[in-house]
């Protein structure tokens, strides 16, 4: 059994005649985050959704929680779900209920928690992220990066071993980005939890990462540290960052 807490042994994943993962080999440590970057439509979002169990690959193996979780059942992977939990780029917080009650339906779905310790975790959980004046709302109200903010809330009240974000920072303003960059940050200080991040954000990488990975059509086109990343002579990785310092400039 592998020690890493997520591995991926030559994973391979095809949609029709589109081929989305290639022999994709990597490792993520307990308590490591690993930042996943690369272009649109390189099978990063595909990447976590294997982790998840969401989709299973056409060859190789996937580990995740020290557990080969390729071939398990719905019902197996339910087990998984509740040590790994992954906030969706849209949120995907319940339109009918109120901020407070998304962040605390995963406490109601547990046994041993009674009305004053949901409200104690709820609230604790809304002034870590900084949205307790949201716990009223409700999501249709919300920007898209306050959703989000909910959203780390809610996955954080599963109680988590590993959290998993979708491009977290995308399709929201300069000042909710580095909010939410903020807040993975400080909570990759203060809970110390194994992360995966997919995004094409590179300020948002070189923060958080402690390893990172580049993917370029689908195969792992580097593996290591942001250091390594920044000096790595591949010339598609050069391009994406020249790319990246271009739009930061121009902003």
């Amino acid at each position: 059994m592998p020690s890493h807490y997520i591995q991926f042994e030559h994973v391979y994943k095809a949609f029709g005649e589109k081929k989305v993962l290639e022999d994709v080999d990597f490792c993520v440590e307990p308590a490591e985050t690993l930042v996943i970057l690369g272009r649109s439509g390189v099978g990063k979002s595909v990447t976590l959704q294997h982790m998840m169990g969401f989709l299973k690959p056409d060859a190789g193996r996937v580990w995740v929680a020290g557990e080969d979780i390729t071939d398990y059942k719905e019902s197996e992977l339910e087990r998984i779900r509740r040590k790994v939990t992954m906030v969706f780029q849209s949120g995907a917080l319940f339109d009918s209920l109120s901020i407070f009650e998304n962040v605390a339906f995963p406490l109601r779905e547990k046994r041993g928690y009674d009305e004053n310790n949901i409200e104690e975790v709820v609230n604790g959980l809304l002034d870590l992220l900084e949205i307790r004046e949201l716990a009223d709302e409700f999501p249709a109200g919300l920007s898209t990066g306050m959703k989000r903010a909910a959203a780390i809330a809610r996955a954080l009240s599963a109680q988590p071993e590993a959290i998993l974000y979708d491009e977290p920072t995308t399709m929201v303003d300069p000042l909710m980005s580095q909010h939410i960059e903020d807040l993975i940050s400080r909570l990759k200080k203060q809970l110390k939890l194994t992360s995966v991040v997919v995004t094409h954000d590179t300020r948002l990488a070189r923060r958080v990462a402690d390893r990172m990975m580049f993917l370029e059509e689908g195969r792992v086109g580097f593996f290591g540290t942001a250091d390594e990343l920044l000096g790595c002579s591949d010339p598609l990785i050069q391009e994406f960052f020249q790319e990246d310092r271009t739009r930061s400039a121009a902003g």
